[in-house]
């Protein structure tokens, strides 16, 4: 039987391969890492990433199926409040970026982990949405 402890570590190997393949796939289309997994105490953010247009945040949610909306709608406005405060956290630990646009992206992601199908959605939120 299976423990909280593996259904956790399941969890976290699961979001790891999403999160690689969403990364794999930004990168294919041009854009380049700057960070992932950034950590504050207002939150984290999966990706960071860079475009020609600026910096780009990105929030990965996978989904089993397509059930209950899909991973944008989980992209509630709590959850936009707190990639606003871990965007902003960032920006001040890495003042480089800080007079660059920023865009919050969001990359759904369903199906199998190993080889998820994703939905990129460029702009999927703005800071002063929330």
């Amino acid at each position: 039987m299976a423990t909280d402890a593996d259904r956790g570590a399941d969890r976290r190997a699961r979001g790891a391969a999403v999160e690689a393949a969403a990364r794999r796939h930004l990168l294919a289309a041009g854009l380049r890492a700057v960070a992932a997994n950034a950590h504050s105490r207002g939150g984290e953010i999966d990706l960071v990433m860079r475009d020609a247009d600026g910096l780009v945040f990105v929030e990965v949610r996978y989904r089993h199926g397509a059930g209950f909306g899909g991973g944008a709608a989980s992209v509630d406005v709590h959850k936009r409040r707190r990639l606003i405060r871990a965007a902003q956290a960032f920006l001040a630990r890495h003042p480089r970026y800080a007079d660059l646009p920023c865009r919050f992206d969001v990359i759904e992601a369903d199906g199998d982990p190993a080889a998820p199908r994703l939905n990129w959605l460029r702009d999927a939120f703005r800071a002063d949405d929330c």
